[in-house]
């Protein structure tokens, strides 16, 4: 593979090699390993969406921080379950 600063194409390589190397582990995983990986994303997500809260509210709190979290979480399930937002694109017009 060429070096990615020698061609413009060689850094579309490299990330295409990248991304079949993801897939092709990926498909290689058990229902088990995969769900296992949901839950590891799922926790540091959770993590993530704690700290933002806890900067958003500017407190060292992590209780707070917590509530805030389930909050948003609330508020989130709240319009989705109105059908204000949803996964699926819009219909082109």
């Amino acid at each position: 593979m060429a070096n990615p600063h020698d061609t413009p194409d060689a850094l579309k390589e490299l990330q295409d090699a990248i991304y079949r190397e993801k897939v092709l582990r990926a498909r290689e995983l058990t229902p088990g390993e995969r769900c296992s990986d949901v839950f590891e994303l799922s926790t540091f997500q959770f993590h993530l969406m704690h700290a933002g809260a806890m900067k958003r509210l500017g407190t060292d709190d992590h209780e707070a921080g917590w509530k805030e979290v389930r909050r948003s979480l609330d508020r989130l399930a709240k319009v989705h379950e109105a059908g204000l937002y949803t996964t699926t694109p819009p219909l082109a017009r």
